[in-house]
């Protein structure tokens, strides 16, 4: 029997590396998606080193361009025999500005990245999910899902549908066996852009770990279906919960 595959849309250098050396570690294959390979890199080389009998390739695809991402999902799918796991993580920039000042462009763009992307993904995939009556779906987001923001309005909308498009989908699917799960991460995770952005005044105790974060992805995975968790939240200890 082959090993299981886990899927990750958008596995870039920060939480899209850690995931991949997380079920690397428990003998998955991994399938990355995400614009380039160079931008997959890191993500590839932490499964290729965790886990060097496994299958893990790069699929070209962009979140901004559905069909992109639906023909990425089929070659996945053509290429994996079991894919187990689909973790959607991607999301939108951070781009500071009151409602007013955004525009018809920022609105769709923002919509195509959190939800129609993330749509795209689930609907290549479900299906063959429902047919085998399990699988795992996860979808990176953030407490901007549940608050709106009078500076930063294009995230928390784009974040609002994410959770809707989950929501929505654990509701009609969950008991047809497939486990769907919102994880909102409350906090600044320890990647090098947020480093960057931090300067000097970068404290390691306020952001999150992203393997730390990683290994909850995995007990998500691990959830029995008579206790599952649709909707989680993480935090670093040192939170203040302003978010």
């Amino acid at each position: 029997m082959s090993h299981k595959t886990c899927l990750i849309v958008g596995a870039g250098e920060g939480l899209g590396h850690a995931l991949s050396r997380r079920f690397a570690e428990e003998n998955f294959n991994l399938a990355l998606i995400s614009r380039s390979k160079e931008g997959s890199r890191a993500a590839l080389e932490e499964a290729k080193n965790s886990f060097k009998d496994g299958k893990h390739l790069h699929f070209s695809g962009d979140a901004m361009q559905p069909e992109s991402i639906t023909e990425a999902m089929h070659k996945v799918i053509e290429t994996y025999e079991n894919i187990e796991v689909l973790i959607y993580n991607v999301r939108g920039g951070y781009e500071l500005k009151e409602p007013l000042d955004m525009t018809f462009s920022d609105l769709e763009n923002i919509y195509k990245i959190e939800v129609v992307g993330a749509f795209a993904a689930v609907k290549a995939l479900l299906p063959g999910m429902i047919e085998k009556k399990q699988g795992k779906i996860i979808f990176s987001s953030a407490t901007a899902a549940l608050r709106g923001s009078g500076t930063n309005p294009i995230y928390a909308i784009g974040k609002f549908g994410l959770r809707a498009l989950s929501q929505s989908l654990a509701k009609a699917y969950s008991k047809k066996g497939v486990h769907i799960s919102h994880v909102r991460l409350d906090c600044a995770l320890d990647v090098p852009l947020v480093r960057e952005w931090y300067g000097e005044n970068f404290k390691e105790e306020e952001t999150a770990n992203v393997h730390d974060v990683a290994r909850n992805y995995w007990w998500i995975y691990l959830q029995p279906k008579s206790a599952w968790s649709n909707e989680v939240e993480l935090r670093p200890f040192t939170e203040d919960w302003t978010f």
